[in-house]
Parts: structure tokens; sequence; C-alpha cells
């Protein structure tokens, strides 16, 4: 028996060895920390199979990862959108509409000043009564602490227009009291609403080329009035009325005041001669730009 104990440890000696080289054939070993040289990687599916679907929850690239993915949004098939182009710097304001073949009877209607919690509401319930949408042009000022008034009145379909923050004479400003004046004006709304405002009236009509210039930058198109009612100096209803009924044509934009002042003429009169406007085949809109 002791002759046979080299032999045996020789049989052990060739079976580990048989052993071992059927291991690593078969992929048992590792060649080292990065895999094996030019085989597969523990997970990774076997040569010609289709591979994990992108993005397929679970799974994650073996090996150092690729962080170019970061850089692509996720939108990246999708066509860049332009930037919208500013307007022309004007020299002069929109007073009417444009004439064209949808003009027809169309007009405009607006209102500057406010919005007032006095006489806005009012105002917005006389206009959903006939289905008609206006112009609100703001002041910051009364925006800022009237934001429930300001989103109604987006929200039921009017536009939202610029009228500075505090209502000043323009021309008397230096450029960057009015850059302040019209800028703020424009941060609340869009604050408020979402959206800045796309149209811009300088109070009591008084424009210069600063006004211009600023609207312009700001993405706004400077919109006038064509019929002043004058309802600021509260000459009655039945006045207000009789210029808007005598001034009424094609194009034509009504300047009215919702705040300012005591609007409870401008109120009643909207009451009377909207309706009227409406009989008369007058279709009441909102410029487009």
């Amino acid at each position: 028996m002791k002759n046979d104990e080299p032999t045996v440890g020789r049989r052990v000696l060739l079976r580990t060895a048989v052993f071992l080289g059927i291991a690593a054939a078969s992929g048992l070993l590792s060649a080292g920390e990065d895999g094996p040289r030019g085989g597969a990687t523990a997970g990774a599916p076997a040569p010609g199979s289709p591979g994990p679907a992108p993005g397929a929850p679970g799974l994650r690239p073996e090996g150092p990862p690729d962080k170019s993915y970061r850089l692509r949004p996720m939108t990246a098939e999708a066509p860049a959108r332009p930037p919208a182009a500013k307007p022309a710097v004007r020299t002069r304001p929109i007073l009417e509409l444009p004439a064209g073949p949808d003009t027809g009877n169309a007009m405009v209607l607006t209102f500057d000043d406010g919005p007032d919690p006095r006489y806005t509401p009012a105002i917005l319930d006389t206009l959903a009564r006939y289905g008609v949408r206006a112009m609100f042009f703001v002041c910051g000022e009364m925006a800022t602490e009237n934001r429930d008034l300001l989103r109604r009145i987006a929200s039921e379909g009017h536009v939202i227009g610029n009228h500075t923050w505090t209502h000043p004479l323009i021309p008397s400003l230096s450029r960057s009291a009015l850059e302040a004046e019209i800028g703020r004006t424009s941060e609340v709304v869009h604050q408020v609403v979402g959206q800045a405002p796309l149209w811009f009236r300088a109070p009591y009509g008084a424009w210069n080329r600063a006004a211009f210039e600023i609207g312009a930058d700001l993405n706004m198109e400077p919109f006038a009035w064509t019929v002043d009612t004058l309802d600021w100096k509260e000459p009655g209803s039945a006045t207000i009325v009789s210029r808007v009924l005598s001034g009424a044509g094609p194009g034509v934009v009504v300047l009215n005041h919702d705040a300012g002042g005591d609007r409870s003429q401008t109120v009643r009169a909207l009451e009377a001669y909207l309706p009227q406007l409406i009989g008369r085949g007058y279709r009441m809109t909102l410029p487009t730009r």
C-alpha cells in the first residue's frame, strides 16, 4: 500500500489540473478585474442575440458609465423652436384695426387704469352676458393689489395690456424710470396669468420715442384708440353712450376706464350701448399679432 501512495497523489493532481482547465474554458474563472479579454461580460447578451431595449428598467451598462446622455435633452428629436421676433419700433401707435376682409363691422372695446374691484367685476359681468371680449390696459400697482381680478380677466378670454405701473406722464420721465414703469407691469402680469402683455398703451396718450423702443423691446405693440368716451370726466352715462354710438364704425377702438375714479357711469353706459352696438350689426373683437 505504501507503494500506491505516490500514484494516488499524482491522480489527485491530474484531476485537479483537468478541473481547472475545464473551469477556465467555461469562463468560471476571471482573467482579472476587467473580465476576460475579448469575452462576454457577465449579464451581457450572448453574441448574435438582441440586447435589452434602450432604457429598460433594472439594466445598467457595465464598466465606466456613459455620461454623455446627461447632455441630451428629452426633446432632442423635436425641432428647435425659433425665438419670437420682436415687433419693429413704431413712430406712432396703432389707432384702429387694420382694414381687411375680416374687419367688417368689427370694433374693439378697451378699459384703462384697472383692475378695480368696485367696477371691473360689473364690467366683466356685462361683457360675459353678451359674449363679448375686450382689452384691459392695467396699471401695475392696481394689478398687484387685485391679482384674483387679474386672473378672472384672463380666464374669461380678455386681453391684458400694459398701462405702466403708476400712470405717469411718460415724457416727464427719464428712460430708466420709464423702463421700470413698463417693465415691472409686464413682470407682474406674467407672474399672475403666465403670459406677459403683448400690447402697451401710454397714459394720457402721451407717447415718445423711448416708449416705442421700450415697448418693442418687451415684445409689445403700441395701441391707442379711435373714440374717446372721456368717461374719466364723469359726463353722465347718456353722454358716454352717445359718444360711443356716434363714433361706431368698422375698425374703431373705443376707450373707456374701469378705475382711476368713480366709474359707475362707465358701468351703466356699457350696459346701455353694448346691446345697441350688437343690434346694429357690430361685432366686438380683439386685435391679433
